[in-house]
């Protein structure tokens, strides 16, 4: 293959030929490539991110590695892409390339923290016995996860020079598990011409199938997950404000620090979410702040919500920087939002990752009443 040959020793490290991602190329045709990449990849950038710099990105990518190891997730989703895969390894599981391949794979994820957690929730759902490691590139505005775990707040580049320096640090990074949270959410099927028939949610909480075990007669029941936070009320809905006039003007929104939350964790495998709250509006402006943060309430590997008939039409709601405008019910009937602890996922952490593990030896366990301790809050937080 031309293209391999061309290619620097440094490059050859992430490099997977044709043959492994899909059967519709042979390996005689990939003969150049013998030896085992140290560190394969998988590349999936979502284009419209970072204001239309998502797009530029997938270009540099596709210019430096095999451009069918890049992927747009606004052309592929990526379960299609990975079950494709994992299907083609499968198949090819007497090659010796190929598996040497599956057991070192990586995957890198450039968006905001809802594409981040769109990638985590399909490895998860994938239930691989090996699920590759994933890192995450801080495309969005509200790059809460990357941060935590040591990849910046900021884009760092869509040229070549950035990037390269990027696939520098997925060398060098370690990994680490983090606590993936299951969001189930249900409600009575709305009447005709009621406000909640056009209710727009996250692509990560999609709406189960009828012959799903949790799905309940006369109900909509909507399942995901999220890894970073979830919140309700001034919080999400200041974000649904910012998220809607983005859709809108994407240009406009290409400052990552507008819609940046700076959450410090110290145990993000514990099995444990932290609780928070805001006392009024203006304790809620400290999350403008560098280190800002409410005021910790509890722990809890499970939390229930319940809503019923009151003063307020709707309440707003967020998951890993997805916001979205919930009807409540007008009735004696309830929406139910359901939080509990589902498994974990593999993450690439750089050394300045600020996330820390429970099986860490260097963790010390610290309990605080204070608010002003920014130290006691989680990665994960609701």
């Amino acid at each position: 293959m031309e293209k391999y040959k061309n290619l620097s020793d440094f490059l050859k490290k992430f490099f997977i030929p044709s043959y492994v991602l899909s059967p519709e190329d042979e390996p005689e045709a990939q003969i150049s490539c013998t030896t085992a990449p140290e560190n394969p990849i998988l590349v999936f950038i979502n284009s419209k991110s970072g204001g239309q710099l998502g797009a530029e990105l997938i270009l540099t990518y596709r210019t430096l590695l095999n451009d069918k190891q890049v992927f747009d997730l606004e052309v592929e989703t990526p379960d299609k892409v990975l079950q494709r895969i994992y299907l083609n390894l499968e198949r090819l599981k007497d090659d010796s390339l190929a598996s040497k391949i599956q057991d070192k794979l990586k995957i890198i994820v450039a968006g905001g923290d809802g594409t981040a957690g769109w990638l985590l929730g399909v490895v998860s759902d994938l239930n691989l016995s090996n699920p590759p490691p994933i890192a995450t590139v801080p495309l969005g505005t509200g790059n809460n996860l990357p941060f935590a775990f040591g990849w910046g707040k900021k884009n760092p580049g869509t040229d070549r020079s950035s990037v390269e320096s990027f696939l520098g640090k997925v060398i060098n990074a370690k990994e680490m598990k983090i606590d993936n949270w299951k969001i189930l959410m249900r409600m009575k099927h709305p009447k005709e011409g009621s406000c909640d028939i056009t209710l727009k949610l996250p692509h990560s909480l999609p709406r189960i199938f009828p012959s799903d075990q949790e799905n309940m007669e006369g109900y909509h029941t909507y399942r995901g997950g999220f890894w970073n936070y979830f919140s309700l009320g001034m919080d999400a809905q200041v974000s649904y404000a910012f998220h809607s006039q983005r859709k809108l003007h994407p240009e406009r929104f290409k400052n990552q620090l507008v819609n940046q939350r700076s959450l410090t964790a110290p145990f993000v495998d514990d099995g444990l979410i932290e609780i928070v709250g805001f006392r009024n509006a203006w304790h809620g402006l400290v999350l403008l702040s560098p280190n800002g943060h409410g005021t910790r309430l509890a722990q809890a590997n499970r939390v229930r919500l319940e809503f019923k008939k009151g003063a307020a039409k709707h309440a707003y709601m967020r998951i890993d920087g997805e916001p979205w405008k919930q009807p409540l019910p007008s009735n004696d009937e309830t929406v139910m939002v359901e939080i509990s602890h589902h498994g974990q996922v593999n993450l690439l952490a750089t050394q300045n990752c600020r996330s820390k593990s429970m099986y860490e030896s260097s963790s010390i366990i610290r309990f605080s009443n204070d608010e002003d301790d920014s130290s006691v809050v989680e990665n994960e937080e609701f």
